[in-house]
């Protein structure tokens, strides 16, 4: 077997509009693109089904709906200090957007 020793991190996900861009670029292609160039070593988007934020505004996503306002999360499992770079990256941009950091184990199995 070769099962790696497990690394402690950090999950470190983004909140995002689906339609916000930044620099002419989606805020979620964004985000995975500037991750990438920093050497994070992954980073998944995905987006929501439902639900509401801060506002108390609810989203539900529609068949017939148009596309753009739901959430979309953005998630790197990363050393705290990856996730600490990432951090530094989007204040440099100013951009505002919530996020959370909740702590991982994460490795690779087989």
């Amino acid at each position: 077997m070769n099962d790696t020793t497990p690394t402690q991190g950090v999950y470190l996900r983004f909140f995002v509009h689906e339609s916000r861009r930044h620099g002419g670029v989606l805020l979620y292609d964004w985000l995975l693109a500037e991750a990438k160039k920093i050497g994070l070593s992954g980073g998944t988007a995905f987006r929501s089904i439902a639900g509401y934020g801060r506002h108390g505004v609810t989203h539900e996503a529609h068949f017939l709906e148009l596309a753009g306002q739901e959430t979309v999360r953005v998630d790197f499992v990363v050393t705290r200090e990856a996730a600490d770079r990432m951090l530094a990256r989007v204040r440099e941009e100013n951009l505002q957007m919530f996020y959370a950091i909740l702590p991982a184990e994460f490795g690779v199995l087989g």
